[in-house]
């Protein structure tokens, strides 16, 4: 037999004692199940609010001096405000960070790794093993060119703001144009960033969902002055020129800081607005989280000087985690509040839109431009 024959006969064996021994490679982790698509709910299902058809033609958006419910889709069109235009002066975009060590209301933060489980003797709550955390906030400040300093002036606070060098320009150039317009006053426009992940049990569910005044103290007290210190402008103190925004919980923390302190904020903008059961850790006062605005909070209150705009998809988030207590349906709890404020004779108004999904993404730069001229309608200033 030939040596080289020979060799290979002889390594054979121990090619396959080491092939054996071989460390097998990772089975792959197993793939979470892909959570339902939200069903379309029709504009005309029952319980929903009658709505003024603005869906003949890709573009429309309910006018600025009107109140009530409005059906826009299922094309849409980007407003012409949403667009640069040449002439228009523009406002300055600046940026500083807050890390929770200067926080005096929400130092430390709180974060979860596992969702939680349902509470066996409240399915109204979550079962959640928390831990703190350190974090940092960007607050992204748009001061309009035609601020006069020294001047007291409006302010829109609004929540879910850009990450630190990645200022978001899309709010801004629509200000720039509403402003110059005459449609909305020169308002000063704080961005604020949350303090990480979402719902219960992070950070970010902790300042939007819970239903107390203390979000809005956070921000009376701890970033407002900071941003009078650091850019040498100055807040109106007259309630009705002082509004909140947000999206998703975004939008029930715009809520809760009116509610709770409308001595502050009276103007309300909120898009797929949180109005259910996400409060974490459960309050008695609030069983139902921010679902209780529209089951007894509005219902069973003397009416506030609150002016309320709402906007959700007719494929919004619909039962999103494990609970199934009726109370995690975004596009009921919208219709929900759009009959209690009409009956409580609030100034709301209330935009359905089809073919859209949670945070109206593709009707977002349809809607939003005229959806703040309604916010500012009647403002005076003093």
């Amino acid at each position: 037999m030939k040596p080289r024959i020979l060799a290979l006969l002889l390594l054979a064996p121990l090619a396959a004692l080491n092939a054996a021994d071989a460390p097998k490679p990772a089975e792959p982790a197993p793939k979470k199940p892909e959570r339902p698509a939200p069903p379309t709910r029709p504009f005309d299902a029952p319980g929903a609010p009658q709505f003024i058809r603005l869906d003949a033609k890709p573009g429309g958006a309910p006018p600025a001096d009107a109140n009530g419910n409005f059906l826009v889709g299922p094309e849409y069109v980007a407003a012409p405000e949403t667009k640069a235009v040449e002439g228009v002066p523009q406002g300055k975009v600046q940026q500083f960070v807050m890390n929770s060590t200067e926080c005096v209301r929400f130092n430390p933060g709180i974060a979860r790794k596992e969702f939680g489980t349902v509470d066996p003797q409240n399915p109204k709550t979550l079962i959640v093993e928390t831990h703190t955390i350190d974090y940092k906030r960007t607050i992204t400040v748009y001061i309009p060119a035609q601020y006069v300093p020294g001047s007291a002036a409006p302010v829109l606070v609004t929540h879910d703001g850009p990450g630190f060098g990645k200022p978001d320009m899309n709010l801004p150039r629509i200000l720039d144009n509403l402003i110059a317009q005459k449609r909305i006053p020169p308002v000063i426009t704080v961005m604020i960033a949350n303090g990480g992940g979402d719902a219960q049990g992070h950070e970010r569910g902790k300042e939007y969902d819970t239903m107390s005044g203390l979000f809005a103290e956070f921000i009376q007290f701890e970033v407002l002055p900071l941003v009078e210190k650091n850019y040498g402008v100055k807040f109106t103190t007259d309630p009705e020129g002082r509004a909140t925004m947000g999206t998703s919980s975004g939008g029930s923390a715009a809520l809760i800081m009116a509610w709770y302190h409308p001595e502050w904020f009276r103007r309300v903008l909120t898009l797929s607005g949180t109005f259910v059961n996400q409060q974490w850790p459960f309050d008695p006062k609030t069983p139902g989280g921010a679902w209780d605005f529209h089951e007894t909070l509005i219902p069973q209150s003397a009416p506030k000087p609150i002016r309320l705009y709402m906007a959700v998809g007719d494929r919004d988030n619909f039962n999103p985690n494990v609970m199934r207590d009726g109370m995690h349906d975004w596009v009921e709890a919208n219709h929900r509040m759009a009959h209690v404020l009409k009956a409580k004779g609030y100034a709301y108004q209330y935009v359905f839109c089809q073919n859209s999904g949670h945070g109206i993404g593709n009707a977002r730069a349809q809607v939003l431009p005229a959806a703040l001229e309604w916010l500012w309608k009647g403002y005076q200033p003093r």
